[in-house]
């Protein structure tokens, strides 16, 4: 299925399970100083701590982990998740931590 669909029925679990989450967070980005008219959007912020980064894809590649590392060290948060729902077993293969030292 599209990232899309997952996103919303893992919106709906987060809910479920009591955590507040958002989608599409926006994150502002500036170079030297001047605001840039492009704007990165989160998959899902969790209690605005977990950024956590959605793919449906064959495998996870590095430029993957690149992006999530970015997008810890554009929002501030230390700690990511990269979670690639196209895999067999999603807790034991789909689910890669990703921490980001402030």
């Amino acid at each position: 299925m599209l990232e899309s669909v997952y996103e919303k029925a893992l919106l709906i679990e987060l809910s479920n399970c009591g955590l507040t989450a958002r989608s599409q967070q926006v994150i502002k980005i500036d170079y030297d100083g001047v605001p840039l008219d492009l704007d990165l959007r989160l998959d899902i912020i969790v209690e605005d701590a977990i950024v956590l980064e959605l793919k449906s894809v064959e495998k996870l590649l590095p430029v993957h982990f690149k992006q999530l590392f970015t997008y810890l060290r554009l929002a501030d948060k230390r700690l990511g998740l990269l979670i690639n729902f196209n895999v067999d077993n999603i807790t034991k293969d789909g689910i890669k931590r990703v921490v980001y030292k402030i």
